[in-house]
């Protein structure tokens, strides 16, 4: 599943705005509610895959009613550029009933751990808030650097380059940007240069994180970094 065009501003997403209480009862009953949805004779190829499809899309209904809004990501699977590797689509996810909702339970965990590391990266590369232009757009590419190399480098194939737009989006808006503007300076920033299934580069890269800072704040970034080489190390750890 590609991210919904719903999925916008990180508000909605962000795990210290949205508390999820996971125990063995909730997992229990989240196992019972996806196993009364899968049928018990499927379509396959044959039936074009019509039972797995519906399934599919019972299941997330139930996620997206019990846990809401920023649980609706839990199946942006890595072959259409998402973080998720534990369900893909009704066709190959949809089997037995104690399978699906194992593939289910586990998606969801997926999704939540990443919406939790997206919240640190964010938090540990955010400019402070009374940063000068010259340092905000310092902290602004290295923002942009480090979260898309975290989409390269996350295993999402052909669309890797969407999970990097939206990571990048949400960054902006989780420091009080409205998403249509942080979405058109991402892809102002970007302008094309990201491909499927090919690894940009760092210059290009780097290009990219430089572009967004200039248009953002109208000042390059610090070309010399060696006052800065501590927080520099301490983001690439991250």
């Amino acid at each position: 599943m590609p991210p919904r065009t719903g999925m916008r501003n990180w508000a909605d997403f962000d795990p210290a705005r949205h508390p999820f209480v996971w125990d063995a009862d909730e997992e229990a009953q989240l196992r019972a509610l996806v196993r009364e949805w899968v049928p018990p004779v499927l379509s396959g190829m044959a039936g074009h895959w019509q039972a797995e499809y519906w399934c599919a899309d019972q299941i997330d209904a139930i996620v997206w009613d019990r846990y809401g809004n920023w649980a609706q990501g839990w199946n942006w699977c890595y072959r259409y550029g998402g973080p998720i590797g534990s369900w893909v689509t009704g066709t190959s996810s949809v089997t037995t009933p104690d399978e699906t909702a194992t593939r289910v339970v586990s998606a969801l965990l997926e999704w939540r751990r990443w919406l939790e590391a997206l919240a640190r990266r964010f938090a540990e590369l955010a400019p402070p808030p009374n940063a000068s232009p010259e340092e905000r757009s310092w902290h602004l590419e290295r923002a942009s650097v480090r979260l898309v190399t975290m989409a390269l480098d996350s295993g999402a194939e052909g669309g890797w380059y969407g999970q990097a737009a939206h990571s990048l989006g949400w960054f902006l808006t989780s420091m009080g940007m409205d998403w249509a503007e942080a979405d058109q300076a991402v892809e102002r920033a970007i302008g094309g240069r990201f491909k499927s299934w090919t690894d940009p580069g760092q210059m290009v890269i780097d290009s990219v994180g430089e572009d967004l800072a200039v248009d953002l704040t109208g000042h390059a970034p610090y070309r010399d970094h060696r006052e800065r080489e501590e927080l520099e190390n301490f983001h690439d750890r991250g």
